[in-house]
C-alpha cells in the first residue's frame, strides 16, 4: 500500500499574551498529513529573500500549506467558491517564481 501524504506533527504553544491576562491555553498539538514535501518549500522561500525575514518565509510556507490542504479537502465548500481561483493565481504566480 502506498502512502498518500508525507506526515508532519505541529506545536503550537502560547508564549506571551500582548495584554496581561493569565495563559490558561494548552498547547496544541497536531499530526497532519501534506502531499508536498513542507521541509523543501520552506528552504525554497527561505532562498528566494521575498519577505523580510527568514522567520516570514517560514510562517508563510507553513499557513500557506496548511490552509491549501483543507482548502483540497473540502473542495465543495462554498466557503472557499469565490477564492479558489485567486488562490490557483498565487499558486501559479509562486511557483514560476521558482
Amino acid at each position: 500500500m502506498t502512502k498518500k501524504a508525507n506526515r508532519y506533527k505541529l506545536r503550537l504553544e502560547l508564549l506571551e499574551l500582548l495584554k496581561a491576562e493569565e495563559n490558561t491555553y494548552k498547547p496544541i498539538e497536531l499530526e497532519f498529513g501534506n502531499h508536498d514535501n513542507i521541509f523543501k518549500i520552506v528552504e525554497r522561500l527561505k532562498a528566494k529573500n521575498q519577505f523580510k525575514s527568514e522567520q516570514d518565509s517560514v510562517e508563510f510556507a507553513i499557513g500557506l500549506k496548511l490552509f491549501s490542504e483543507v482548502m483540497l479537502k473540502n473542495k465543495d465548500n462554498e466557503l472557499f467558491k469565490e477564492f479558489r481561483p485567486h488562490f490557483g493565481e498565487l499558486m501559479k504566480k509562486i511557483k514560476s517564481s521558482e
